[in-house]
């Protein structure tokens, strides 16, 4: 390993008006919005994440699970990366065969009296012309899948699934999951790399450059010679890396959605509508707070993602 190191030839070389924010972007990119014409109900998405997940394992046991087990990294460690595709593949299993909340002509009377109509995001009386019945509070009709469902969340192409009120504990853990798996291999990855500098002691190491002067290695050079050995090491690295940071940027905000009870659905409306959804004289250069009624607290929130709502509890609550 570190002879082939060392062999390597180093080479230098705030309105009503519709304003998008990297926070939308980036929501944009991980859940596919309705407007993007990738969104369909197709398995191409689904065959993407697949393959660019057999990809990364495929590198991290063909190069640098070996490497690492010279380097003397503990087993358990070097295992945890299988260990939570496990269970991140029950997850994407559970959230893409599961039940979203599809409303029925049988459940569509229950699922009406979950939830209250809040007057501004949810007016009461407004049918569905397609599923032709009345929409209950929270709900929207997906027009990939053709249904309407509960507690509408968003239609995920990644695992080819709306989700709604009865599978959105499944993507979460399934977010969760992935995330921490992509940040497990990158700390991984990046600990062999960092072995490996420590190791040849190319930090107190010099170089000549093209005008044949001596230079202290920088850490771009550093950068080029781990490229130039180990490329599709690095080239993996600074995927998951990226991955990571996108999963967990998204991450977060699905927990701050779980925290406030909103759905990717309410939180889009109630900032695109502005001051259309209440219906006040206020001017429309000024923006309306929307109030949230769903809310009952970050814990009962979490709770309710975790443990949907019946009618039962519902009845007896009231």
């Amino acid at each position: 390993l570190l002879a082939g190191w060392n062999q390597c030839s180093p080479l230098v070389t705030s309105s009503c008006a519709d304003h998008l924010s990297v926070l939308d972007l980036l929501i944009g990119m991980l859940s596919i919005t309705r407007r993007s014409p990738f969104c369909c109900r197709s398995h191409l998405f689904t065959v993407l994440h697949v393959a660019l997940e057999v990809a990364v394992y495929a590198e991290y046991t063909w190069e640098v699970f070996p490497y690492c087990w010279e380097l003397e990294f503990h087993l358990l460690l070097l295992l945890l990366p299988y260990l939570l595709l496990a269970g991140n593949i029950g997850c994407f299993v559970l959230c893409s065969r599961a039940d979203p909340g599809i409303i029925t002509k049988s459940n569509h009377a229950s699922l009406m009296k979950i939830y209250a109509y809040d007057g501004a995001l949810f007016q009461k009386g407004v049918r569905c012309p397609t599923c032709d019945m009345e929409k209950p509070a929270r709900s929207k009709h997906c027009r990939f899948c053709n249904v309407c469902v509960h507690r509408f969340d968003h239609h995920c192409v990644w695992v080819n699934n709306c989700i709604g009120a009865f599978n959105a504990r499944y993507f979460f853990f399934y977010l969760f999951t992935l995330t921490v798996t992509a940040a497990t291999i990158a700390i991984i990855t990046a600990a062999f790399l960092i072995q490996v500098v420590l190791l040849t002691n190319m930090l107190h190491g010099s170089y000549i450059d093209d005008q044949g002067q001596e230079q202290a290695v920088e850490i771009r050079f550093l950068i080029q010679h781990l490229f130039l050995t180990f490329p599709r090491i690095v080239f993996m690295l600074g995927f998951v890396i990226l991955l990571t940071l996108l999963l967990g940027a998204y991450c977060c905000f699905n927990l701050y959605l779980a925290l406030t009870n909103q759905t990717s659905n309410e939180w889009h409306k109630s900032r695109r509508s502005g001051c259309s959804h209440h219906p006040t004289l206020q001017p429309c250069d000024r923006q309306v707070v929307y109030k949230n009624i769903y809310s009952k607290g970050a814990w009962m929130n979490l709770k309710e993602i975790f443990k949907p709502p019946t009618v039962l509890e519902k009845e007896k609550k009231t």
